[in-house]
């Protein structure tokens, strides 16, 4: 985990799989050399399942475009969707840009469902493990779990590299530190938005969060019942006290002392998502934090 850390550094990027979608490769390329040049030490994104209505392109062939136009950016999956592939063509993929990229890889698993998601999620590690034994096996490449609760932090102790919990308070941060113990990595998504005006800051996420919102009850509301929100902070596109809890808004000064609470808090590596209509404006916003991040 040392040689992880070292080179993912403190501070890395998460954009939306329907940003890089809209995105010509062409254009990304760019973009990636750019997050490189400002210092940030990885680019992450995820796929959402085969049922949403959002798009994305396939995880693999999108870090294979990042770590292509770049020489040192570790690039992670955030998470690869364990219902979009077979635990051997999952292996297979990761061990194959590992091999080609090493030390640039981080494999992170999530979106398993029915009644009995952590079941699911453990025997996918299994048939994973299987596949790992004799596809590729001297290629190794740390893994993470899209982990919020408790038995899926005890699940990620046991069978993974960490954690990358998405759009979750400080608290959490430390809740999950707590639960992990010290070696585990601990790599918290963050989204942020530079606006100084309440109204309109707050008005952009619960957009954001309208697009995705499809059942009342999710693992993230689950999430937040125990970190003691409850019904008046879920309803409605969610209170200011939770918007503000799981958003980074304000200056330049606001959105930092935010990224560093996280840190203070036990992450080992935090992820900047900008909210923004495209690629190049995200950059734009990390480019402005960047002196302040440094």
């Amino acid at each position: 985990m040392a040689e992880t850390r070292d080179r993912l550094g403190g501070l890395g990027v998460w954009i939306a799989p329907m940003t890089l979608l809209r995105t010509p490769v062409p254009v990304q390329r760019e973009q990636f050399a750019r997050i490189e040049r400002l210092g940030y030490g990885s680019f992450w994104t995820g796929e959402p399942p085969a049922s949403s209505p959002i798009g994305g392109r396939e995880v693999f062939a999108q870090l294979a475009i990042v770590l292509g136009a770049t020489e040192r950016l570790v690039a992670g999956a955030g998470i690869a969707n364990i219902g979009a592939r077979h635990p051997a063509t999952m292996h297979g993929a990761a061990a194959t840009l590992a091999e080609a990229h090493p030390g640039r890889l981080v494999l992170g698993l999530g979106g398993q469902t029915g009644d009995r998601p952590l079941t699911q999620l453990r025997d996918y590690l299994d048939a994973l493990d299987q596949a790992a034994a004799r596809l590729l096996p001297e290629v190794r490449y740390p893994r993470v779990l899209a982990a919020l609760g408790p038995r899926a932090h005890r699940l990620a102790v046991d069978r993974s590299d960490g954690v990358h919990p998405f759009l979750q308070p400080v608290e959490h941060t430390e809740i999950a530190r707590k639960a992990l113990g010290p070696e585990p990595l601990l790599i918290p998504h963050q989204a942020l938005i530079i606006d100084p005006e309440p109204g309109s800051a707050r008005e952009r996420m619960r957009a954001l969060l309208r697009i995705g919102q499809r059942n009342v009850e999710t693992p993230y509301t689950a999430s937040y019942r125990r970190l003691g929100y409850g019904d008046d902070d879920l309803r409605d596109g969610r209170s200011d006290r939770l918007i503000d809890a799981t958003f980074a808004w304000g200056d330049e000064d606001a959105v930092v002392r935010r990224l560093r609470a996280h840190r203070d808090a036990g992450a080992d590596h935090v992820l900047l998502h900008p909210l923004t209509d495209d690629l190049p404006s995200a950059v734009d916003q990390l480019e402005r934090l960047a002196p302040r991040l440094r």
